[in-house]
Parts: structure tokens; sequence; C-alpha cells
């Protein structure tokens, strides 16, 4: 029975890392473990120009322990007004990665976000000209359309005529929930990955709401029913090059999200390769961790994989803190419900 694993040091194609005293706070959870990580951009106010990028990089790279390394991969943030020249130009420099996609209202600070697709075509058609990802938050906002489906609408309604009407647009569909996601992924070859979360292998909707309310399990996209969470631990599990880690991992503090109307995300930053790890093994697929966490994001974004490695060990029962202390106040740490043998050494 395998009891060490060594990895090409992994990266994280999705993280939440806020700004100020939160961001202090959360970086070295995650410059402990990964490499790199696409930096989300919804910030107050969002992070929409080339310029506001680098700034916000330069936040980040300040806020970086001495010692660490760790390489922040920016992203802007579309709206209807945002500049097909300007994202052009700030992909060109090799500062943006990506441009992120957040319909309005679908999430955390996504207010801004983008609410009639025609008036985004120019910026999507540059996107496919210079080959730059577009990732996308996967939900429509429709009133009478019930969260538990609002994924697999997205995929009919929005996705699949934006790809269609954008040939050659690269796309990330990330943070899936739904088999419908998975098996979307597995049914077009070219220009299309999907990131998934350490939560969703772990948690489905029964975990949220049984036996009361757990506010530190409700993120969105929320997770679904059992059936679709297995299907995306198959996808993970699977080396499938089109699936590839996006920890999604995102800090609130304890007061807004245990209140009348508590915020969505899992933070889950320092704890998350122990937590793969255990549920890989579960599924007998520890020979396919590098391939999910290390080698099928950066072949996605065409960027070198890591030279440096990781070593994680099992051994008796992982621990670690249950909060991180910031300045905002304290961010609890996801908690599977079971224990983790499994330790980065």
């Amino acid at each position: 029975m395998t009891q060490s694993l060594t990895i090409r040091r992994p990266d994280d194609w999705h993280l939440h890392l806020r700004d100020g005293a939160m961001l202090q706070a959360v970086l070295p959870e995650t410059a402990r473990r990964f490499a790199r990580a696409i930096i989300m951009p919804n910030l107050i106010p969002p992070v929409v120009t080339g310029a506001q990028a680098a700034a916000y990089r330069d936040r980040i790279l300040a806020a970086l322990p001495e010692g660490m390394s760790f390489e922040p991969l920016m992203t802007l943030y579309l709206t209807e007004d945002t500049d097909a020249r300007d994202v052009a130009a700030a992909h060109a420099s090799g500062l943006v990665k990506a441009v992120k996609l957040y319909p309005a209202g679908a999430t955390t600070n996504s207010a801004s976000g983008v609410q009639d697709f025609n008036k985004v075509r120019g910026v999507l058609e540059k996107m496919a000209e210079i080959g730059l990802p577009l990732c996308v938050h996967g939900e429509v906002t429709d009133a009478d359309i019930d969260i538990f489906d609002r994924e697999a609408v997205f995929i009919d309604r929005v996705l699949d005529p934006i790809r269609k009407a954008t040939p050659g647009l690269r796309v990330v569909m990330e943070h899936i929930t739904t088999a419908n996601g998975a098996d979307y992924v597995k049914a077009h070859e070219a220009d299309l990955g999907a990131t998934i979360t350490a939560h969703h292998l772990i948690i489905n909707r029964n975990h949220i709401l049984v036996g009361g309310i757990k506010p530190h399990y409700y993120c969105l996209p929320v997770a679904k029913r059992e059936d679709h969470r297995l299907a995306l631990l198959a996808a993970a599990t699977s080396g499938d090059a089109r699936f590839f880690l996006g920890t999604d991992s995102a800090p609130h503090t304890d007061p807004n999200k245990e209140s009348a109307c508590g915020c969505a995300g899992c933070f889950t930053a320092t704890n998350c390769m122990s937590l793969l790890a255990e549920m890989f093994e579960r599924e007998n697929a520890l020979d396919k961790l590098e391939d999910f966490a290390s080698l099928n994001g950066p072949a996605f974004y065409r960027l070198p994989v890591n030279e440096d490695t990781i070593t994680l060990t099992k051994g008796a029962p992982v621990t670690y803190p249950e909060k991180i202390d910031t300045g905002d106040g304290p961010v609890t740490v996801f908690d599977p419900g079971f224990p983790l043998h499994w330790r980065v050494t």
C-alpha cells in the first residue's frame, strides 16, 4: 500500500485571495503548497482593466511572506463595457492569462457581470483570435430556474451558443458541480476544459442541509445530489486532461458566513492537498493525482509544468487549524467531516 507520493508542485486554477487584511492572511495558506494560481477578479470594485490587474498583482506580491515562492496569474472581469484592445494588450504583455465571465448576480461580487451577451461578442471574438481563455461561472440567474438546475440550464442556454458563435474560443468551465457539466466537457475534444474543487468531491447537498444548516459547506455553485458528486469524482480521478484542479477557495469571515444571509464559499487552501489525496486514494487513483493537480492545468493554459515537487506522506491523522485569523475576522477552514491521513512533507 502506498505510503508516500511525490508529484510536481501543484497549481490552483481558480482562487480567491480578496484584498487588504484578508489577502495578507490567506495568501500564505496557498503559497505553501501551490506554485501558481489563477486569481479571481471579483473585488469591489472589480478588476476590469490591464492597469487594475497589474496593480492587484503588485499587492499580492507585496503580501507574499519572505522566502515563499508563488506566481499570481491574473484575470480580467468581463463586463459589457470591457475594451477588447485593453484585453489584447494585457494578454500580449504576459500579465493576463484569462478573462472571467460572471453572469450578473451569480455569486459573490458579481453585480457587474454580463446580462446581454451580445454586448461582449467583440471581446470574445478577440479572445478566440489571440488564444486567451474564457473562464466561466456556469450558472444562469433567472429567478424562475431552481438553484440546483442553474448549471445545466447555463450549458444549454448560454455556454453552448457562445461556443458555437465563437469558433476557437478556449473555455474553462469553472467549478463544475454536475454530471451534465462533466459530460459536456467529455463530449468536446477541443478548446474546452473544466476545473473541479476539492469540496465538491466530498460534499453533496445533504451535507449542507441534513441535521441543521452548515454554513461553511454553502458555496456557489451549490453542491448537488450524490450522483453528481460521484460523476465529478470519476472525472477528477480519470486522468482525462480536460479536468484539473481549481479550488475556488473563497475566504469569508465567520460573521459573514454565519448570518441570516450568509456568504457563499468554502475555504480549502489550508488542507486542499490532504483532501485530494484522501479522495484519490479511496478511488484507487493516487497515480492520477499528479495529472489532476499538477499537469492538466498547465497543459490547457499552455504553460510549463513546475520543476519542483512536493511529497505527500500517509500516517497519523493530520492536524490543521480550525480557523485562520485575519485582520477582518476569523475564517473557518473546510472540515470534510472525516480524518485526513495524507500530509505534505
